[in-house]
């Protein structure tokens, strides 16, 4: 969002912002939830679900990437997971090429772009800082989506308790950390949120997983060449081809396309405050996986984390809740 000189312009922006990343064909939470119950709730919180297991898969994928890069270098982890990525879903989804119009290919396009632009600019942060550190700051990139497009005053109030704890987590500052490492980091969270904006648009203009894989064939093609360049014959090596591959269904298969389901039943501000979540997951995935230790600190943060994003699922159930009783 570009800067506006007036304070009417920016409000106006804003509502443009709101009506692109929650368009009215992606009904709110609690819309999905249908009649109150036992049911409705299982319903709400599905997309929910959904959410949290791509964040689980996609930063135990990360864990394993950096223990990759040794091997084939930051770029060609990049490229390891989303050409693979990539030829398992066109084989799985076998995607139609035709009957598409300007505007869909549009829209794929954009999303590969996005998602190559995410994926390469969060490992060369991951190849300089620490997975924890790395995934805060880009988190930053969907916090401000959930500013940005809400239209409740209470997702400003969860949107900032999850601010607090992504700061907690960074230990009060980033001052310590390689600043090419954290603006990387930081470019990978602004891409993160075009990426949830186009995924959102991509899964409604294209059946199932079919637009994700031609989007994923985008991103793959656009770091093909710089995989190559750096990392060059190291790629065909079986045990780094195997490890790419179990990266590619960790970081990119599985996670997207859950993310791509949630996001037909869930509002992007949700979505995004939800995204609060990678921190302290990447934070259990680099202790599980890298013997990276958690402190005090970093635990009060996960919760203060972990606390924001059910607060906002929660407002959006109630909210959903209000307008049946209306």
């Amino acid at each position: 969002m570009n800067d506006q000189r007036s304070a009417a312009a920016a409000a106006a922006a804003v509502e443009r912002a709101a009506a692109v990343a929650v368009p009215e064909a992606v009904p709110a939470l609690g819309d999905a939830a249908g009649p109150a119950g036992p049911k409705g709730r299982r319903a709400a919180l599905a997309p929910v679900a959904l959410v949290v297991a791509g964040g689980l898969s996609v930063q135990f994928g990360s864990a394993v990437a950096v223990l990759l890069m040794p091997r084939a270098g930051a770029l060609g982890v990049v490229t390891l997971r989303l050409a693979v990525a990539a030829l398992v879903l066109m084989a799985v989804c076998r995607p139609k090429l035709r009957g598409h119009s300007r505007a869909d290919w549009c829209t794929v396009l954009a999303f590969g772009v996005a998602m190559g632009g995410m994926n390469t600019l969060f490992y060369q942060a991951a190849d300089r800082i620490p997975l924890g550190a790395a995934v805060t700051l880009e988190v930053l990139g969907p916090l401000a989506l959930s500013v940005i497009a809400s239209r409740r005053l209470i997702n400003l109030v969860w949107a900032g308790l999850a601010l607090g704890g992504v700061v907690l987590l960074s230990g009060g500052g980033f001052d310590r950390l390689d600043p090419v490492g954290a603006a990387y980091a930081l470019g990978a969270g602004a891409m993160w949120a075009t990426y949830i904006l186009f995924s959102a648009r991509t899964g409604r203009r294209f059946p199932q997983a079919d637009g994700l894989a031609l989007a994923l064939v985008v991103a793959a093609l656009l770091s093909l060449p710089l995989g190559i360049l750096e990392s060059g014959s190291k790629l065909l090596v079986p045990s780094t081809l195997g490890m790419g591959a179990a990266v590619a269904l960790l970081s990119s298969v599985l996670p997207y396309t859950l993310e791509l389901m949630a996001l037909r039943r869930l509002p992007a501000p949700t979505f995004a405050i939800l995204m609060s979540l990678e921190p302290a997951i990447a934070a259990t995935a680099g202790f599980l996986i890298l013997d990276q230790a958690l402190s005090t600190t970093d635990a009060l943060a996960i919760a203060l984390v972990i606390g924001a994003s059910m607060g906002a699922v929660r407002s959006q159930v109630r909210g959903g809740k209000s307008r049946d009783r209306a």
